[in-house]
């Protein structure tokens, strides 16, 4: 223990002494993610809420063709305006980004609602523009609109009941809380937690097994009267404890933007207090000896720092596949599915950010679990650590 904690000291404090890569480290990852989410997040809500109060300016061409559609597009808070001067023009306008949306009333459509035929609109757009699918949209909600209370008064005058057109009355009962409903937004926070984490640590992996055998200091280390395992045991420790560090800024970074954050006007209230971030770091926490052993053993492999940077970047994309694919999916939590580093810990975190009650075995399989794994990969370093091919 005493070889350990000196390797774990000396570690620690050779990473504190480099305060450049430990700001890059403690700040950038944990604070990076919660600021640029908790902007993307406060862009996208005002950008809908105001779409919806705001005046919509909707070109049209042949508005005398129908005064009454007019009349009541204006009514849904829709300033009608006029629009190029023919279909083509309308076209090329919406392909140069002129207009969003150009609504096109062909002369016949007064006479075809006279004689009961449906009466043609066109609604010009390009959908592969955002905001004139969000425009697109609020039009062709309101020319439906139209259209439905047209049917009614139609049925009425012949004297049918409108609700000859609603043969089923379908009550849709919403049993999710808001604390629930935050989920479908706050669910991919465990990504940014974990790669907070990863990278909190990622320096000190590399620097301790590829940095060192580029400086030439690993062969003298390796000539020291003690275990090698012990030596690998304390750099791995030194880089779960830079992790920890990392994910508790980037939990705590998270419990204040969220306050920030407009989701009461979207019916979500998150469920991310003082002890949901204790209760979060302690389920994430055990992933950090995952990261750090795999992070250190594939760095061993390498023969420069360089080297060894390009390879586990790419091993930081491996622990958030699986919390991509399962938030795509909605995958519902399972004991099989606890066995997964990272996986199970995303499934723990959105379960606590919906208020769920968790479960007592999966939280033991999920940690018990990631510590095994976690334990075998470092016992897989001290294997590495033991051959004399090692120093390249």
């Amino acid at each position: 223990m005493n070889t350990i904690s000196s390797v774990f000291i000396k570690e620690v404090v050779d990473n504190f002494r480099d305060r450049r890569t430990l700001m890059s480290a403690l700040l950038m990852g944990p604070l990076f993610g919660p600021i640029l989410f908790a902007f993307v997040i406060n862009l996208s809500v005002k950008q809908s809420l105001s779409d919806a109060s705001e005046p919509l300016d909707l070109p049209v061409i042949g508005r005398e063709h129908a005064p009454n559609v007019i009349a009541f597009l204006e009514s849904k808070n829709i300033n009608i305006v006029d629009g190029p001067g023919s279909r083509e023009e309308a076209i090329n306008a919406v392909s140069n980004g002129e207009h969003d949306v150009v609504i096109v009333i062909p002369e016949s459509f007064g006479k075809n609602l006279a004689e009961m035929i449906p009466a043609t609109v066109e609604v010009i757009t390009d959908q592969a523009n955002t905001q004139a699918e969000r425009e697109t949209r609020r039009a062709t909600r309101a020319l439906q609109e139209y259209g439905q209370e047209l049917a009614v008064m139609r049925l009425s005058l012949r004297g049918v009941s409108p609700l000859v057109m609603r043969p089923l009355n379908i009550d849709e009962v919403d049993v999710s809380t808001p604390s629930g409903r935050s989920a479908i937004l706050l669910g991919m926070l465990s990504y940014f937690f974990i790669f907070a984490l990863l990278t909190g640590g990622m320096n000190l992996a590399i620097d301790a097994t590829a940095g060192e055998r580029e400086r030439g200091s690993l062969e003298p280390l390796l000539c020291l009267p003690v275990k090698r395992d012990h030596l690998i045991f304390g750099k791995i420790l030194a880089a779960c404890l830079f992790m920890a560090i990392s994910l508790s800024l980037s939990l705590t970074c998270f419990h204040f933007t969220l306050k920030f954050m407009p989701l009461q006007e979207l019916g979500m209230t998150p469920n991310f207090g003082p002890q949901v971030v204790v209760t979060a770091f302690l389920l994430l926490v055990p992933f950090a000896l995952v990261g750090a052993s795999l992070m250190t053993l594939v760095a061993s492999f390498t023969k420069s720092f360089k080297e060894a940077q390009t390879w586990v970047s790419v091993v930081l994309l491996a622990p958030t596949m699986p919390i991509l694919i399962v938030s795509i999916l909605m995958v519902r939590p399972s004991t099989a599915l606890m066995f997964v580093p990272s996986l199970s810990q995303h499934l723990l975190l959105v379960g606590l950010i919906k208020n769920e009650a968790l479960n007592p075995l999966h939280v033991a399989v999920s940690v018990g679990g990631t510590l095994i794994i976690g334990g075998l990969l470092t016992w897989i370093c001290a294997r590495l650590y033991r051959r004399e091919g090692l120093l390249g």
